[in-house]
């Protein structure tokens, strides 16, 4: 995973027309600053307005992702979500000066070959993952359609798609990893069946579809006229209407080309949750509308819980044991509060506290319903964020003095037999030896406290 966030290293201009308005549309991606997220901005309306790029501002999933806000629109942004996605970029502000992104050849190689010419450039700001702890369903009873994610250490999709057809009944399509991309998915271009188009076309919806950024199926034969008809009303020439199969220009790419363009749009979908996502996602008979439920499911559990514990497995080896937390920390028994540290980064640091019985505290708080007691819950954190600041140092010869703590919230107790995971986190860079840091206190998957620090460096006499 990569442990900062990324943007472009310089904007880059694409044009091509809409595929349901077919106006000929500009689109240019900006680099944008840390934090920023993905965001759209409609360049062609007065006062500009801009679009977060998020789950609960999509608005419509009819033949592709519509983002809203404040009756301001922009839709098909799917293809390139995915690339933004793929790609690890998590901010970037785009202008578009219509009402939709141009559809160019119906997949997202275009976005990719300029992403990859424009380059990236690594931000300094640490990127949050959205960590899957437990399994997560959604279906659509009504379709029959299902997204399910599971935990894992990577992340992955695996998509089924079913169709009552001659041509393409069933496909799958895999990817396990996003540096595959390109040469597996990128080019897998959108598809349409001959028998939605007239529908398609009575309603003015691909004004700009042709045979060139599209897959047509052609599985069930109408009349040669009924064909022709479809043929000038498309612009293309005409073709023999017995002959059932593939219609576009360019030949499919991979047999389960279909297949693989649902699992781009998944990918682009899942880029509005505004987090890279940790898990492996299984998707049965996917489209925008399941897409974008799974979405939103993530989206509430995120506002619901602001950070998710940290992942913490028992087997794997501290990288910071309790002999190098002593060489950094002066504390000692019955003071020193954290055990080891499982994580670590420039500005962030994951330590562990094993509560047990017997520790002193517990003689007097309280004899009958032991309870640890909060002050010590900051002192741990405190300490924690200390091992963040001393290590950057590369020795002991420093220590940390609290000069201010706030915002200190306790929520639930911490009793023996807990596991106090600690995750602290700067708040700003270190100036004249002062370090501003939030920290958070978790017992398995809820918060039990939680404070803001700030703290003095000293070099010891």
């Amino acid at each position: 995973m990569n442990k900062n966030q990324h943007t472009l290293k310089e904007s880059f201009t694409l044009k091509g027309k809409g595929l349901h308005t077919g106006m000929e549309i500009k689109i240019t991606f900006h680099p944008a600053d840390p934090n920023h997220g993905i965001k759209i901005r409609r360049t062609d309306i007065a006062g500009q307005p801009i679009i977060e790029a998020l789950a609960e501002n999509v608005q419509g999933t009819q033949r592709g992702t519509v983002l809203s806000k404040n009756d301001v629109q922009v839709s098909t942004v799917e293809h390139a979500m995915a690339a933004l996605y793929a790609y690890g970029i998590d901010n970037c502000l785009i202008d578009v000066n219509a009402p939709e992104f141009p559809i160019l050849d119906g997949s997202a190689i275009i976005y990719v070959n300029e992403i990859e010419r424009t380059g990236l450039t690594e931000q300094n700001a640490e990127r949050d993952y959205y960590i899957v702890k437990n399994k997560i369903e959604v279906r659509d009873e009504e379709t029959g359609s299902s997204i399910t994610v599971l935990p894992d250490e990577s992340f992955g999709i695996n998509v089924h798609i079913t169709f009552d057809s001659q041509i393409i009944d069933n496909q799958y399509a895999t990817l396990n990893d996003l540096n595959h991309f390109k040469e597996e998915i990128a080019g897998c271009r959108t598809f349409v069946f001959v028998r939605e188009l007239e529908l398609l076309l009575q309603n003015g919806l691909i004004k700009g579809g042709d045979l060139d950024n599209a897959i047509v199926i052609y599985e069930r034969q109408i009349n040669q006229d009924r064909f022709n008809q479809l043929a000038d009303t498309m612009g293309v020439t005409y073709k023999d209407a017995t002959q059932l199969g593939y219609l576009q220009h360019k030949p499919l790419v991979y047999n389960n080309e279909p297949a693989r363009h649902k699992l781009l749009d998944i990918l682009g979908d899942i880029a509005l949750i505004g987090k890279p996502v940790s898990g492996m996602i299984i998707a049965n008979c996917p489209g925008h509308k399941i897409n974008n439920k799974f979405a939103r499911i993530i989206r509430k559990d995120i506002k619901q819980n602001s950070i998710q514990s940290p992942s913490y497995n028992p087997n794997l080896p501290p990288l910071l044991d309790i002999n190098r937390i002593k060489e950094l920390l002066p504390h000692r028994y019955p003071f020193l509060l954290v055990e080891k540290i499982i994580n670590i980064g420039p500005k962030s640091i994951v330590g562990v506290k094993n509560v047990s019985v017997n520790e002193p505290f517990f003689q007097g708080h309280f004899p009958q319903e032991p309870v640890m007691p909060g002050v010590l819950l900051v002192e741990a954190m405190a300490q924690t964020a200390g091992v963040l600041v001393l290590n950057s140092l590369g020795s002991g010869d420093y220590s940390t003095y609290f000069m201010k703590i706030d915002n200190v919230k306790f929520r639930q107790k911490v009793v023996p037999g807990d596991t106090l995971l600690l995750h602290i986190k700067m708040m700003s860079e270190v100036r004249r030896g002062i370090a501003e840091m939030k920290g958070h206190c978790f017992v398995g998957e809820k918060i039990v406290c939680e404070a803001e620090f700030m703290a003095q460096i000293v070099k010891n006499k």
